[in-house]
């Protein structure tokens, strides 16, 4: 899976804080009381909350435009100069004298949070500064692929301000992403997605159990009385949940591995997800990357981010553990498996691929394509026509090999992930049935040529067009071996 978010701006609007790291070893007790003494040996800072945001954003190569309040402090021009360091990021801080700048103090021993201190204002937002946030969200919103509220309930995102960033984000086609901290989700109504964890799900709607069923009916609830179009719900070691206003629902496992701090993780989440969504891929997909962020974030110490080439060799990773399971030949399926086999793929967040031909008296021409054809998308399918078919495309003398022989070898391949079969002149009405992510033909094809390519293009896929390779065609080698075949 290729990523690339640098054509990616996220206009993030939320909470910003400074986030500090005190390190040191705890050898003695105090005598002065019962409580250990902290020897400090090094410290370090870092963005956090919607800073935190905008850090994981341009760590995955997107850009960021970062909206929120901050004090006349040091640790405002801190951020400043954390944040002005990060390649594509732009910061329009609020300066207020009506409060200080969020900062979050954690001391560390032996790799472990001793103890958290933190200096904030709960307080909400004052007329003066709604008025100042809803200016610079009008001012900036246009430059922006998508929104991110990152509320962490700390003031600035106040009822008003966060229904104005939707009303103006509708304006301009632009889907709003939330990171909630409230039990109150209609204050978010509107929103393209919210991102809760289980204990944020649970405040809003809680639950006798904690059961897959039980977690989304009570994001349908919310879905439904709020207006959401989806709910992803972060689990922690159990992994996502995606519920979507159709009521389809989507789950996705974490992969094993030690967790040193979950600190900001969420952020990571929500970075990816967008970064994700907006470049292209579906939410199934958005959220199996983002997924894989996280797994990469919960394995650093403090607040931290991922880079591309971390969360590409994350997903990488899952895919070989995928692999490994696969059968030694690729299945032969009917419609309605194959159907169901696509199904089972999207919920992975896998991108499918599908070729189709004859493939009769397979050559390196064939295996060429194949190659380039998987590399291409994660899952290859690959269509055959009957011989009643290839009788009616190639002549009553093909094809040379039935189709129990053709099916057989092309379910070797290993680059072919399923096989199945049509009987019509052109796979039209199968193409129409799956709707690949990437139609991929072989030959002198145009776009306008290519069979299903307005289907799949007009659902969002890909058409991809490989050449073949000089000097080889199943006619030529019919010659060949029977000069006298016509």
């Amino acid at each position: 899976m290729k990523l690339d978010f640098s054509a990616i701006t996220v206009l993030c609007l939320g909470d910003i804080m400074l986030d500090c790291y005190k390190y040191g070893t705890m050898e003695r007790i105090s005598p002065e009381a019962p409580v250990p003494v902290l020897h400090l040996s090094h410290a370090k800072e870092m963005p956090g909350g919607a800073g935190n945001v905008v850090s994981n954003i341009t760590s995955l190569g997107g850009k960021a435009l970062l909206i929120g309040l901050v004090g006349y402090d040091t640790a405002a021009e801190r951020l400043k100069s954390l944040l002005g360091d990060q390649i594509g990021s732009q910061v329009f801080f609020i300066p207020t004298s009506q409060r200080s700048t969020i900062c979050k103090t954690r001391f560390i021993a032996s790799h472990q949070q001793v103890v958290r201190t933190d200096e904030e204002s709960r307080a909400a937002a004052t007329e003066e500064e709604i008025v100042q946030l809803k200016k610079m969200v009008k001012t900036h919103i246009g430059s922006a692929n998508a929104v991110i509220i990152s509320d962490y309930g700390k003031g600035v995102c106040t009822p008003e301000v966060i229904a104005y960033t939707i009303e103006q984000a509708k304006a301009f086609h632009i889907p709003v992403f939330v990171d909630p901290k409230t039990p109150d989700f209609s204050r978010y109504k509107g929103a393209y997605c919210v991102t809760p964890n289980v204990k944020e799900l649970l405040a809003a709607q809680p639950l006798y159990e904690e059961s897959e069923e039980a977690l989304a009916e009570a994001a349908y609830t919310i879905i439904d009385t709020a207006h959401i179009h989806s709910v992803l719900v972060t689990r922690s070691e159990k992994g996502m949940m995606l519920v979507e206003n159709t009521k389809a629902v989507h789950a996705v496992p974490t992969r094993a591995r030690e967790v040193f701090d979950v600190s900001g993780a969420g952020d990571t989440v929500i970075a990816a997800l967008v970064l994700a969504h907006s470049s292209g891929f579906n939410l199934v997909q958005a959220m199996h990357i983002a997924n894989a962020a996280a797994g990469v974030v919960v394995g650093k110490l403090g607040t931290a981010s991922a880079s591309i080439a971390e969360v590409t060799a994350e997903l990488s990773a899952q895919d070989k553990n995928s692999s490994a399971n696969r059968p030694i030949m690729a299945p032969i399926l009917s419609l309605l498996d194959l159907k169901q086999q696509v199904h089972q793929w999207r919920e992975q967040g896998l991108s499918i691929g599908f070729t189709n031909g004859c493939f009769d008296l397979l050559h390196p021409g064939h295996i060429q394509l194949l190659m380039q054809a998987r590399q291409q998308c994660e899952r290859l399918i690959v269509a055959l026509n009957t011989d009643e078919s290839v009788q009616r495309l190639k002549g009553a003398q093909r094809p040379i090999s039935p189709l129990s022989a053709r099916s057989a070898v092309m379910a070797a391949i290993r680059y072919v992930d399923a096989v199945t079969v049509f009987s019509e002149d052109t796979p039209y009405n199968l193409i129409e049935a799956i709707l690949p992510d990437v139609l991929i033909k072989g030959g002198d094809y145009t776009l306008k040529t290519v069979i299903g390519a307005d289907i799949v293009s007009a659902a969002g896929g890909q058409v991809v067009i490989i050449p073949f390779k000089d000097g080889y065609s199943t006619t030529s080698l019919v010659k060949k071996i029977n000069p006298t075949h016509s």
